[in-house]
Order: C-alpha cells, then sequence, then structure tokens
C-alpha cells in the first residue's frame, strides 16, 4: 500500500498577528511535550541521535535549539493554527488574561 498525504490546503488563510505570536508559545510547548515524552521513556540528551542508546540532540531547553531544530514545532503550530481558522473557528483571548 502507498500512503499518499492529504493535509487540508490552508495556503490562502493569513493569521492575525496575534495569531502568529502564539505560533511560538504553541512551537514551545510542542517541544516541551516531546521532549517529557522522550525523557519518561528513558531518552537523554546526546550530541548525536541514537535510538538504541536513547540519546537525542534535541533533548535541550526550546530556547537552546537552533532556528533551524525550532522550525519543525513552528511550522506544525502554525499549520495547526492555520486549520482551526480555515474550519471556521476562532480563538479569542479572555480579557485580562495575557498569560
Amino acid at each position: 500500500m502507498t500512503y499518499e498525504p492529504k493535509p487540508i490546503d490552508t495556503k490562502d488563510i493569513q493569521l492575525s498577528d496575534e495569531l502568529l505570536a502564539l505560533t511560538e508559545y504553541l512551537a514551545e510547548n510542542a517541544h516541551e511535550v516531546w521532549a517529557t515524552q522522550r525523557i519518561a521513556q528513558g531518552w537523554t540528551y546526546g550530541p548525536q541521535r541514537d535510538d538504541a542508546a536513547k540519546l537525542h540532540p534535541d533533548l535541550l531547553p526550546y530556547a537552546d535549539l537552533t532556528d533551524e531544530e525550532k522550525q519543525y514545532d513552528r511550522s506544525t503550530a502554525m499549520e495547526t493554527l492555520k486549520l482551526i481558522v480555515k474550519l471556521g473557528y476562532r480563538i479569542d483571548r479572555e480579557e485580562g488574561n495575557r498569560g
């Protein structure tokens, strides 16, 4: 069987400045969730990825990752936000709640 991914096209969606800013928070949190899961599975930091030894070079705080390494999480976060908007949902911040 050949798998052909068919993500929903979100090229026509423009995110507001507020949602663009939210992208970075989502990206950082996605990294933190991923890292928490890896560490719970026994993975630790290593300069080179080694699946057998459970070493991964990205087991660092998000702030310590290079922009290239952060891009995976940013892209996932941005596409998720674009899909939410495309599907007709709204994301509103409660007045007075500034994170």
